[in-house]
This record gives C-alpha cells, structure tokens and sequence, in this order.
C-alpha cells in the first residue's frame, strides 16, 4: 500500500495535464479508444522526458523504495486509463 500511494504522489504532479488532454480529447473524439492511445503516448513521452533530463533524479527515490520504472510508469498509466475513462464516461451523458 505504501508503494501505491508513492506512485500515486508520483502522478499528482501530472494529473492537472492529464486532466487537461482529457478535456481536448473530449471535445474533438470522446471514444475511448483513441484517448487510451493519446494517454499511451503520452506516457511514453513522459518516462523519455524523465529518463533524459534532471528529473532522473526523482526515480532514485522510487528506485530506493523497491519500485522500477517501468512499474511505475505502468501504473501510472493503468491509474490515468481508470480516470480517463470515468471522466469520457461521465462527458457522454452529458454531450
């Protein structure tokens, strides 16, 4: 549990521009399907964006707790999917 809610501050920091996309996902294509690939891309960019600059040194922490990084982008990702998913749900009933 301790590890989740790591991964979970972890993510804090990008649930504003994830929430952000949602949104324009939404507006232009509220499927499901290509917002899951938007937010799979983007998930890539993000570990890239991490691995190659001075936010490395934030996975050092992570990597002391016993968490990889491929575990937590991969579960940053599944946690992103879950929310991306309520919230086109919730944008259809209302569209």
């Amino acid at each position: 549990m301790q590890r989740f809610l790591a991964i979970l501050a972890f993510y804090k920091s990008f649930v504003a521009w994830s929430f952000l996309i949602n949104a324009i996902v939404a507006f232009f294509n509220p499927h499901l399907l290509p917002a899951i690939t938007t937010k799979l891309f983007l998930t890539i960019f993000i570990w890239y964006y991490v691995n190659e600059t001075n936010q490395r040194r934030k996975l050092t922490f992570y990597k002391n707790l016993g968490i990889s990084p491929l575990v937590l982008f991969s579960i940053m990702f599944l946690v992103d999917c879950v929310l991306t998913i309520i919230f086109l749900s919730i944008f259809k009933e209302f569209t």
